[in-house]
């Protein structure tokens, strides 16, 4: 399978946002450019922020769309489109309420759990054949109190446990850019149990 080209965080922007468990996908994206020293520029033309880095010696674009969680997909798309890029060479990284805190996980294709985000992802591209980083944030425990679970801040040891579950994702990166993806999967998913004490789900 080809490697990565454009790995996209979701989010919602504005500073009110910032450090709330939606924007776990943004966390990813800003942790690559820093790390760098790079800086993400607004692009009207793909409705986001973008910027190049490079993994594993490979030029990589990182794209957070500044639109809201539940528009993403215009510009990711529009990013595709702009930079030629294949929705399979495509990782999107994305909160996610099935996982707890510090879980990370790699999967291709699927459904959109309810992930506003993909949702309207997969509407735009009309499939869901795209990489994803399922980033956990943990369950509030009723579907009720989701939204304001989302759109608050973790607890400092739940942050702790997200950032330590992104950092562990980076160093993987390298190789789902080679296309190495199943070894990329392996090493996450198999340091992820290491660390939690969970096993494979």
């Amino acid at each position: 399978m080809a490697g990565l080209r454009l790995i996209v965080g979701l989010g919602n922007p504005g500073a009110e946002y910032l450090r709330t468990r939606h924007n776990a996908g943004f966390w990813l994206a800003d942790a690559l450019a820093s790390g760098q020293g790079e800086r993400f520029a607004f692009d009207g033309k793909l409705h986001g922020e973008s910027c190049r880095v490079r993994l594993g010696g490979e030029p990589v674009w990182l794209l957070k769309p500044a639109t809201f969680m539940n528009k993403s997909g215009i510009a990711v798309v529009s990013a595709l489109r702009y930079y030629k890029i294949e929705p399979e060479q495509c990782l999107v990284a994305h909160d996610d309420l099935d996982l707890p805190p510090g879980t990370v996980r790699l999967k291709f294709d699927g459904g959109h759990g309810g992930q506003n985000g993909l949702r309207d992802i997969m509407a735009h591209l009309g499939h869901g054949k795209f990489h994803r980083l399922r980033v956990g944030i943990g369950h509030p425990g009723h579907k009720d109190q989701v939204t304001p679970w989302v759109l608050g801040r973790p607890s400092a040891a739940d942050e702790d446990a997200i950032l330590d579950g992104l950092a562990r994702a980076l160093d993987v990166l390298p190789l789902a850019v080679d296309g190495q993806f199943d070894k990329a999967m392996q090493q996450l998913h198999t340091a992820g149990n290491r660390e939690s004490g969970i096993g494979n789900r």
